[in-house]
């Protein structure tokens, strides 16, 4: 393969369009899987993704687009892309979006010491040794394991005809391990995972130690009708939620009246939340769960511009001290709207709650539900923000400050928003991994959470 910059030069070189941005992205990745306290499947590959964005002006802020991506690594197929890519601009309507190009001073080019002609980000099988030989030990026991870890390097070069010159190195890595006991109607399930940049400080030892934990509280089942409870969401329930509502987030919809965060004449912008000082915010910076501090994108969306590649991020509070304090805007939008430009975060963090543990909230827990895992989490009203889904893998019956049961799965109904606004105690912030939407999402820290009446709307049969 051509090196990746060769590919952004020889691009933007054959450019006939009035402005072009090209984005290239390889990505290395490694998997490990297990199932029945075997290893059952392990690989690595490498790919290529690119793309060309080809922009014909019909003046300062009026201009047609047209993107075409391609996986070819094949130097002489970079020109047909590049001419397909004008012809889609050529035939296209008038982008919505339309702003001028960033130049390399806007854009705030180079990146924190990358360089720009440096060898893309590399992983392999090997990633997962350590791993590997500690679920060896799990696999001895009793429990039935079964699991999935995935590491992936994925280097992003941009270049657009202005100037800019944009690197990063992104590493992503998650491990989730499955642990079954019994049988038949005393079949008991549990689930723990955690995120990683290299694997090097994944305490599998630890995760099957908890794995175990929840199993043994799966001793005694109780079986609970559906109706309100007073409920503890761990960090990782807590950034599935989370996760939703920044999605939800867009300036254009809540200017238009069709989300959440729509109010009559504007936006929640500045809506008092909860009194807990809960403060929710992404930042490419955060340790342990940096992001790519810039804009690449090949196609245009509420959220995101390809008149912004190259954009700097910085670090945005959605929620400060209770507050809702920012929606997304990209230029055009915060443009039309006159508001801040504020790009999406491809981390989230909540800060704010107390010191306390998880172990903390259940010891002074009278009676209630811990609820481990939500599971295939789906929208039922956008004005709302009303998500419903499943739980699953362990929810729990609390007494008298101690663990004392596993309960039935049950379908939820609630709005994180409406959460927020309820919450009575915030715990310990800790970096988690979602179970819902770990596969799009992994760079989250997130308290544990109190709430006095979680809906449990119905039984479920999920196990």
């Amino acid at each position: 393969m051509l090196p990746a910059p060769e590919v952004v030069e020889r691009a933007l070189r054959a450019s006939r369009a009035d402005e072009a941005v090209v984005i290239v992205t390889d990505a290395h990745e490694a998997s490990l899987r297990w199932a029945g306290n075997s290893m059952t499947t392990n690989g690595s590959s490498v790919a290529r993704d690119w793309a060309v964005v080809s922009v014909f002006r019909d003046g300062p802020n009026a201009a047609r687009v047209g993107s075409v991506s391609s996986t070819s690594v094949d130097p002489a197929d970079i020109e047909a892309v590049v001419r397909a890519s004008e012809e889609a601009a050529r035939t296209a309507e008038p982008a919505r979006d339309a702003m001028p190009l960033l130049d390399p001073d806007a854009a705030d080019t180079p990146d924190r010491g990358l360089d720009w002609s440096g060898a893309p980000g590399t992983t392999d099988i090997g990633v997962f040794t350590t791993l590997a030989s500690d679920l060896a030990a799990g696999f001895d026991g009793a429990d039935r394991l079964y699991g999935f870890a995935h590491h992936q390097m994925h280097s992003t070069w941009l270049g657009t005809s202005t100037g800019v010159r944009r690197r990063w190195v992104q590493p992503t890595g998650s491990v989730e391990i499955n642990g079954k006991r019994g049988e038949g109607a005393e079949l008991a399930s549990a689930w723990v995972g955690t995120g990683t940049t290299d694997f090097t400080d994944v305490d599998t030892p630890g995760l099957l130690a908890e794995l175990s934990r929840r199993l043994d509280w799966g001793k005694r089942r109780v079986d609970l009708p559906a109706g309100r409870y007073e409920t503890l969401l761990p960090p990782s329930a807590v950034a599935d939620l989370m996760i939703y509502m920044a999605w939800s987030m867009e300036g254009r919809g809540a200017h238009e009246g069709h989300t959440a965060f729509s109010r009559k004449g504007g936006t929640r912008i500045g809506e008092r939340l909860t009194d807990i000082p809960l403060t929710l915010y992404s930042d490419p910076s955060a340790a342990g769960l940096q992001y790519r501090p810039f804009v690449a994108t090949p196609s245009s969306s509420e959220s995101l511009s390809v008149f912004d590649n190259g954009l700097t991020a910085q670090r945005t509070d959605w929620i400060g001290s209770g507050v809702i304090e920012s929606l997304v805007y990209p230029r055009a939008t915060a443009a039309e709207f006159d508001a801040p430009v504020t790009l999406p975060g491809e981390n989230l963090l909540m800060t704010g709650g107390s010191d306390a543990t998880l172990a903390d909230m259940i010891a002074r827990t009278e009676r209630g539900l811990l609820l481990t895992c939500l599971w295939y989490i789906r929208e039922v009203d956008p004005a709302t923000l009303l998500l419903t889904g499943l739980t699953r893998d362990g929810v729990y019956l609390v007494e008298n400050g101690e663990v004392t049961a596993a309960v039935n799965n049950f379908r939820f109904n609630e709005s994180p928003l409406d959460l927020l606004r309820r919450v009575s105690e915030a715990g310990r912030t800790e970096i988690t991994l979602p179970r819902e939407w770990k596969d799009w999402f992994t760079r989250t820290a997130m308290p544990p959470l109190r709430i006095p009446d979680f809906h449990m709307s119905s039984v479920s049969q999920a196990t």
